[in-house]
């Protein structure tokens, strides 16, 4: 049995060290980051070890050598040198009124102006940490290293609320601004967070900042790559197979399909997600375990109030610029990108256009099983009974169970839905035909016209034409017409055809035909 102690939620690189954690070795990026550049920003999802990262930083510029034994930068650094830090960590507060931001602020400066003293004159926040920094360079004879882990974390709450917003851009603007001001006084700066507000508002003032987050040599210094697994995790694996009754090719294929596919950069190697990984090793099993830590509902009021149309999502192309920064609430793929339940799936290098798609299973089942209760009226703990369900009637060949059980997720739907019906119906189905295809094979498109559903099991296929305010005669029409079954007419297992109607006026399923092809 492994005798490695995995980190799981442990962020300070010494601790780490000290209490001799399993760490997968990032200081040869670290040091090529520190000795080719100044002034750094990096985005990256929740839980992919950026507050071990800036501790990582911390400790190197602390001069703690010591941590660093076996690791690549014992032999990369010669000098050790100890610089004063400013370490800000917006990680650890609920924004939810200005006074909240500027309370961490105000007790972070008052810390570093008991260690480097304060001036009277300097009444803003912004002034007060321009005299720190300039101070802690005259006392030390050292530059400043600047660490600021989760920037965004008072912007992302904040979504949805543009008062409360545009207060804690103004706050921050001014202050991370005396970072290009003071340039003279300062070694090393880093920002990290999941988002990229900055570009255009709190960091406007700030623009000699290099965004790594889709730079391709830094591409794996947060996450792990299959290499690095194979590499330090090879007799857990074999663990895992085992415990698991799988082969080791079979549980490496599982751990990839599960956990790997994000993609910061395009044409890149997949990035493993670590805490789901150092999860699975710990626990010997295959687990949500990204998920179980939260999603935020502010992820889905964003496409609620944009009236996103969901299968989009699932294959939208967007190019670099939208990628690389969020400029408000008006499009809700940018944050979803950056937060990691979307990655790059391809690139078009003559249009410049990224697709995106879910990164790995985790991500994708996980998304769409929150999805539920904000669009159906059945609750979290409901609908997996509900699925299952589904699931057997489809395998039962039960169509007329399966369409009343279909009828409940529609029933009930809020007033305020009645003007975006169509949508809100598209969106259901998506949800659903995405969760029946964790156990069945869905598709949704043909090569003549459109199909709104197909669903495969091992003895039945399902081919099913929606239709709102028609009817579902017109539905099967289209179905025969089109030819949506013929690619299943010489497959062994019994064909159904299924045309189904939506009423506007009963805000529900009001017809379905079923015709039985042998």
């Amino acid at each position: 049995m492994s005798s490695k102690i995995y980190p799981i939620g442990i962020q300070n690189f010494e601790s780490l060290r000290r209490d001799n954690y399993f760490y997968i070795d990032k200081t040869a990026l670290i040091y090529q980051m520190v000795k080719t550049g100044r002034y750094y920003f990096l985005s990256r999802p929740r839980r992919f070890g950026k507050s071990l990262l800036v501790s990582t930083l911390e400790a190197y510029f602390l001069g703690k050598k010591e941590l660093f034994t076996g690791l690549a930068m014992e032999k990369l650094e010669k000098d050790w040198i100890e610089y004063p830090i400013l370490h800000l960590d917006l990680n650890i507060e609920k924004y939810d009124t200005p006074e909240s931001l500027n309370n961490i602020l105000e007790k972070s400066l008052a810390k570093w102006e008991e260690l480097y003293g304060a001036n009277p004159s300097e009444r803003s926040l912004s002034l007060r940490l321009a005299g720190i920094i300039e101070r802690a360079y005259q006392q030390t004879g050292q530059r400043v290293v600047i660490l600021v882990d989760e920037y965004d974390k008072p912007m992302l709450q904040a979504i949805g609320n543009e008062a409360l917003q545009r207060e804690f851009r103004n706050m921050l603007k001014p202050f991370y601004g005396v970072l290009k001001t003071l340039d003279g006084c300062i070694k090393f700066a880093l920002l990290t967070g999941v988002t990229k507000f900055g570009k255009i508002s709190v960091f406007s003032d700030l623009n000699n900042l290099n965004d790594i987050s889709m730079y391709e040599p830094f591409v794996s210094i947060c996450g792990m790559t299959e290499r690095e697994i194979h590499e330090n995790l090879k007799e857990e694996l074999h663990e895992l197979a085992t415990a698991q009754k799988m082969t080791y090719e079979q549980a490496a294929a599982e751990l990839k399909e599960c956990y790997d596919g994000y993609h910061f950069v395009e044409n890149t190697e997949g990035i493993y997600n670590p805490f789901s990984v150092l999860n699975t090793f710990y626990k010997m099993k295959f687990g949500s375990y990204w998920f179980e830590t939260g999603t935020p509902t502010y992820l889905v009021e964003l496409l609620q109030r944009n009236h996103y149309d969901l299968e989009r999502m699932a294959h939208v192309q967007t190019d670099a610029d939208v990628l690389n920064s969020i400029y408000g609430d008006e499009d809700p793929i940018p944050v979803i990108f950056q937060s990691g339940y979307l990655t790059i799936k391809g690139y078009d290098k003559e249009f410049g256009l990224y697709r995106l798609g879910f990164p790995n299973r985790e991500v994708e089942e996980g998304f769409i099983k929150f999805l539920v209760p904000f669009y159906t009226r059945l609750s979290k703990v409901e609908a997996p009974f509900e699925i299952q369900k589904f699931v057997k009637e489809l395998r039962a060949g039960d169509v007329d169970s399966f369409f009343s059980r279909l009828r409940s997720f529609f029933a009930d739907t809020p007033y305020e839905l009645v003007s975006d019906l169509e949508l809100h119906y598209q969106n259901v189905l998506f949800i659903i035909y995405k969760l029946l295809g964790f156990y069945v094979n869905a598709e949704r498109h043909t090569s003549d016209g459109r199909i709104d559903l197909v669903l495969q099991t091992d003895r039945f296929i399902y081919v099913m034409e929606f239709k709102l305010d028609g009817t579902a005669e017109e539905a099967m029409a289209q179905i025969n017409e089109k030819g949506y079954a013929q690619p299943f007419e010489k497959d062994s297992r019994q064909l159904f055809k299924i045309g189904v109607n939506f009423s506007n006026k009963t805000r529900n399923i009001e017809k379905w035909i079923v015709e039985k092809q042998s």
